[in-house]
This record gives C-alpha cells, sequence and structure tokens, in this order.
C-alpha cells in the first residue's frame, strides 16, 4: 500500500514539473480571454466605444491606468448594431470587450440573451446621477450599466423669426395661427411619429407601459388611456388645421421639417441636440429651449435616450470592469466627455456646473431630461411603434377618430406581445 502511494506521489510531481515547464499561453488580444478572474488584477481591459468619441475616453484610460496600473484599450465602433451583432461573435471565443457603450433601449435585450452582466455599485454613486438616467440603466429591477451620455427634444427656434421661446403650447398655437400661411410655418413636431408624439401623450397622462417594483409590466399599456386619448385629439388638431406642412409626414418627415426650417420657413420645431449642428451650418441664428407647456399645465414629457456603460457577461474581470465603468462616469471624466464631445452626462452636479448652465443649447436639454422618461427598455417595446405609427399617421391625415386610432394600437400592440413574447 505504501509502495502504491509513493508511486502516487511521484507520478503527480511528474505532472507539475511538466506543466511548470510548459509555454505561457500566448495573450489573447480580446479583453477576456486568458485574463484573470476578479481577485487579481488583470494587465489590461478592453472598451468598446462609440465612433469619434474615443477623444474623450482616452484621457480616462491614461487616468485609470495611472491609478490601477491597468492599461484601457479601446475601439471604435460605426454603429451600436455592429457592436451588438460583434459582441454576439466575440463574446464567447474571448475576443470581446470587457466594457462597452450601448443605446439604454438594448439592455433588456442583451440582459435577456446574456451578452451583458448585472453590476453592483455603492448607493452614493447612483446617488450622484440623475434618477432617470439610472432608471435608463435598469432593466427587470436590476442595474446593468451606468449612464454617460443623455439626449431628448427640445424647443428650437429661428431667433429672426421669433426672437423668445413662448412657456406655453398655448402661446406657440397662437403664434402659428397668425405666422402659418401655407408657406411659413409657426412651429413644427413629427407627431405623426411615436418618438415624439410622446412628448404630448406622457404629458397628458397616457404612457407605453406601468412600473412595478421597478420593474416595466408588458400587460399594463396606458396608450389607450383618458389622457393617451385627450393627446390624440390635441395632435390631431394641428393637422387638421392646416399648421403642419402635408409633406411633413412618415419616413421623409424629417428631412422635410429640416429642409424647411433651414431655408428660412419655419419659425420652431420639436428636435433633438443632433440638429443643431445642421441648422446652425445652415447659416440659421437659432435658440434652444425645454418643450413649451401643455395646454394641461404640464411639462412635455419626452423620450429620453441614455447612452451607457457596460459589463459584458464574458469578461473574466467583472468587479475591475465595473470599477472602470464607475471611473469613466465620475464627475471629472463625465467633465472631460462633455468638453471634448458636447454629449451632456446626467451628472447632477455637471448639470449645475456653469460650463452646462451658461450653455443655452446643453442647458435646454439638461432641462427638459428632467420631465424626459428613457424610453422602455424591455424587448416587447418592439411591438409598440408600427401600431403607434399607424395610428398616428391615421390622425394626421383625418382618416380616424382619436379614440379609435388608440384603442386599435393598443389591440393590436397587446396582441403582438402575446404573440411574439411568451412568458
Amino acid at each position: 500500500m505504501k509502495k502504491a502511494y509513493s508511486i502516487f506521489l511521484v507520478l503527480m510531481l511528474a505532472v507539475g514539473i511538466l506543466a511548470a515547464c510548459g509555454p505561457d499561453r500566448e495573450e489573447s488580444a480580446g479583453g477576456n480571454e486568458g485574463s484573470n478572474t476578479d481577485g487579481g488584477k488583470p494587465e489590461k481591459l478592453v472598451v468598446w466605444e462609440d465612433t469619434d468619441k474615443s477623444v474623450a475616453l482616452e484621457p480616462a484610460a491614461k487616468a485609470f491606468e495611472e491609478e490601477h496600473g491597468i492599461k484601457v484599450e479601446f475601439k471604435e465602433y460605426g454603429i451600436a448594431e455592429d457592436m451588438r451583432n460583434q459582441i454576439r461573435l466575440d463574446g464567447p471565443s474571448g475576443k470581446g470587450p470587457d466594457v462597452l457603450t450601448l443605446p439604454h433601449d438594448q439592455i433588456g435585450m442583451l440582459a435577456e440573451e446574456g451578452t451583458i452582466q448585472e453590476i453592483s455599485v455603492e448607493q452614493s454613486v447612483l446617488d450622484t446621477f440623475t434618477e432617470s438616467s439610472i432608471q435608463a440603466q435598469t432593466y427587470d429591477g436590476k442595474l446593468y450599466g451606468l449612464p454617460k451620455a443623455t439626449e431628448t427634444p427640445v424647443f428650437i427656434y429661428n431667433k429672426e423669426l421669433m426672437p423668445e421661446a413662448p412657456a406655453t403650447m398655448d402661446e406657440v398655437y397662437e403664434f402659428a395661427k397668425d405666422f402659418t400661411d401655407g408657406k411659413k410655418f409657426g412651429f413644427i413636431a413629427l407627431w405623426d411619429n411615436f418618438y415624439h408624439a410622446y412628448a404630448v401623450i406622457g404629458g397628458m397622462g397616457g404612457y407605453v407601459f406601468g412600473e412595478k417594483d421597478g420593474a416595466l409590466q408588458r400587460d399594463d399599456l396606458g396608450l389607450n388611456n383618458e389622457g393617451a386619448v385627450a393627446a390624440a385629439e390635441y395632435i390631431q388638431k394641428w393637422y387638421a388645421e392646416g399648421l403642419f406642412p402635408k409633406g411633413v409626414i412618415g419616413e421623409s418627415g424629417g428631412s422635410a421639417q429640416d429642409g424647411l426650417f433651414n431655408e428660412g420657413k419655419i419659425a420652431s420645431v420639436q428636435n433633438g441636440p443632433w440638429a443643431f449642428q445642421g441648422y446652425t451650418d445652415a447659416g440659421i441664428d437659432i435658440g434652444a429651449a425645454p418643450m413649451p407647456t401643455l395646454p394641461n399645465g404640464e411639462p412635455m414629457t419626452t423620450f429620453m435616450g441614455v447612452k451607457g456603460w457596460h459589463v459584458s457577461a464574458y469578461t473574466k474581470n467583472k468587479e475591475w470592469s465595473t470599477k472602470l465603468v464607475e471611473f469613466l462616469t465620475n464627475y471629472d471624466n463625465a467633465k472631460i466627455r462633455y468638453e471634448k464631445t458636447k454629449e451632456i452626462p446626467p451628472v447632477k452636479k455637471l448639470i449645475e456646473d456653469p460650463i452646462i448652465a451658461d450653455d443655452e443649447f446643453s442647458k435646454a436639454v439638461a432641462v427638459q431630461s428632467q420631465y424626459a422618461i428613457p424610453m422602455p427598455n424591455i424587448p416587447e417595446m418592439a411591438e409598440v411603434w408600427g401600431p403607434m405609427a399607424t395610428a398616428l399617421q391615421t390622425l394626421a391625415t383625418n382618416k380616424a377618430e382619436p379614440k379609435e386610432a388608440m384603442e386599435e394600437a393598443a389591440k393590436s400592440i397587446q396582441t403582438n406581445i402575446e404573440t411574439n413574447h411568451s412568458k
């Protein structure tokens, strides 16, 4: 028995010696293959960033390396869809990133399929951000990232035609009635597009999905309630009275609106910060303000988009990846991002900083964001866009009564959810 045990020990020692003398594992080009698991410090972390935005990431990456001794490599991707598709391929093979950026409305889908993972941070970290931006990073009651930038539609006006932004939509309506003559228009909004129309629907009491315990409820649809129908009536009124041009509808509506505004034929529009540069380049002296309040006295509840930093489900460095996400979104690095890219981080302290507070355009977005809500990030949201576009376009062309249109849309949405998202 002793002899057998001695042979066993000799064999085990030989195996250990061979393993120690074996070749080192090659370092992967990706962010997670071959790196240390949590508990050790990795040599590097890999980040996937939006195109032309790494100018803001680079100084933060250098600061993180100096502070923690971990190199941060980054790669840019053109559109979110490319990044989303690539991580599905590279993640499982160990060549994907540790951290990546995504629009918040993709969180539900990627969380469900196991591409990104829940993170945990101190409450003191969460408290540095606006409540709505943290809500945007939450899916099914769990936190999946921290916000880096936010955007939402605001009121943009031609200062030559409209010297000051009206405070209420009643004032906008009266201005439009006097100014509009079929060739020029006082105000235009793409209210046949659900993204823009929700500003009115939400502000008048409609909603997409109800919420319970921090999770959106797919069976609680509020697009045909009393407030939503009142919003539909209000929207139809602008089209029926000829206050919006007939050509600004459907898929080409956005380009038609921008063309008219750039020609000086529109005094004001509801549009996002992505339009600022184009309008300015066209030679228009523009102003920007939060959306005027609705006839019921409530602010417009615009949809808000939030870009965030997320931890890949495939990383072997979850703890350090989470620390990097916290670092990239802290006040100092958020301020650098704003200075470099003009993206507005939803960091409370930064919103109050003169760098944003004294900038007319950034302030308009920041203030309106306080009234905005994140676009729902559950997969069932995919079933909302089509039926709502149909309903709104029938309103814009006066082919349906508001209540009828909203009831039909809600019915279609619910049917599609039950068909395509079985529990």
